[in-house]
C-alpha cells in the first residue's frame, strides 16, 4: 500500500531512520572517518568506492594506506603498486592514476592539505559533485549534502523530491531539507538502501516507514 509524504514528515523519517540503521554497518567511507578522522584518508576511500562494493572498499583502503597514507607517501611508489593495493575496485586502473596526479596536485597547490570546500576539491583529478560533498561533511563536519545512487533513488521514491538525476537531487535537496540533517542524510540512507530499501525488490513489509512512503517506481517489493 502506498503511503503519502508530506514535507513536514522527514523530521519523523530521519528519527527512525537514526534509530534502525544502527542494527548495520554504517558504509565504508564512514568507518573511515569513524577511524582517522583524517580528511585525506576520507577522500581517498571515497574515490575507491565509486561503483564498489563497501566490503571491496574497506579492504582495498586498508592496503592502500598499509603502504601510504599521505600526498606524499602516495607519490613514492609507483602506479603499478597502487593498482595491486586496490584491486578489485571499479575501474581500478584509472582510479590507481587519478590518486596520483591528485596526490601531485594536492602537495604543489594546497601543501599536502585536502581542501574543504566543495569549489576547491572539484578542482581535484577524479572527484565530483559526490566526492567533494562527502569529504565536506564526513571529513571535515561542514555542511553539504552527499547525494549517490541511494539518496537519489530512495528521496524520490519516497516522493520527498521529484528529479531526474543526482545533481539534479542535490539542488532540490538543498531547497528543502532541514539543514539540521545535511551532513548525516547520506550515511542515513546509503545504509537504508543498502540493507532495507533495495533498488529493485524493496522489503517494503519489513519497513518502519512505509506509511510515508509513496513508492515511486516501485515495480515489487517483499
Amino acid at each position: 500500500m502506498e503511503g503519502k509524504m508530506n514535507d513536514s514528515d522527514i523530521h519523523d523519517i530521519i528519527r527512525i531512520l537514526k534509530k534502525d540503521v544502527r542494527k548495520w554497518d554504517i558504509p565504508a567511507v564512514g568507518q573511515v572517518a569513524e577511524r582517522t578522522k583524517d580528511p585525506f584518508k576520507v577522500l581517498i576511500s571515497c574515490i575507491l568506492s565509486l561503483r564498489t562494493k563497501d566490503v571491496t572498499t574497506a579492504e582495498a583502503s586498508r592496503r592502500l594506506f598499509s603502504l601510504a597514507n599521505t600526498p606524499e607517501d602516495i607519490l613514492k611508489i609507483s602506479i603499478e603498486k597502487i593498482e595491486r593495493a586496490i584491486f578489485p575496485v571499479g575501474f581500478y586502473r584509472i582510479k590507481a592514476r587519478n590518486i596520483r596526479e591528485m596526490c601531485r596536485t594536492l602537495k604543489e597547490s594546497y601543501n599536502s592539505r585536502v581542501p574543504d570546500t566543495i569549489d576547491e576539491l572539484l578542482k581535484l583529478k577524479g572527484v565530483g559533485r559526490k566526492t567533494a560533498n562527502l569529504v565536506v561533511t564526513v571529513g571535515y563536519g561542514k555542511d553539504g549534502i552527499c547525494v549517490d545512487t541511494h539518496v537519489h533513488r530512495i528521496s524520490n521514491r519516497w516522493g520527498y523530491i521529484s528529479t531526474k538525476t543526482p545533481e539534479k537531487s542535490e539542488v532540490a535537496l538543498r531547497e528543502k531539507l532541514p539543514r539540521r540533517y545535511w551532513k548525516i542524510y547520506n550515511d542515513l540512507l546509503v545504509t537504508f538502501g543498502q540493507n532495507l530499501c533495495k533498488p529493485v525488490s524493496p522489503l517494503c513489509s519489513q519497513c518502519n516507514i512505509a506509511r510515508y512512503c509513496g513508492r515511486k517506481g516501485v515495480k515489487r517489493s517483499r
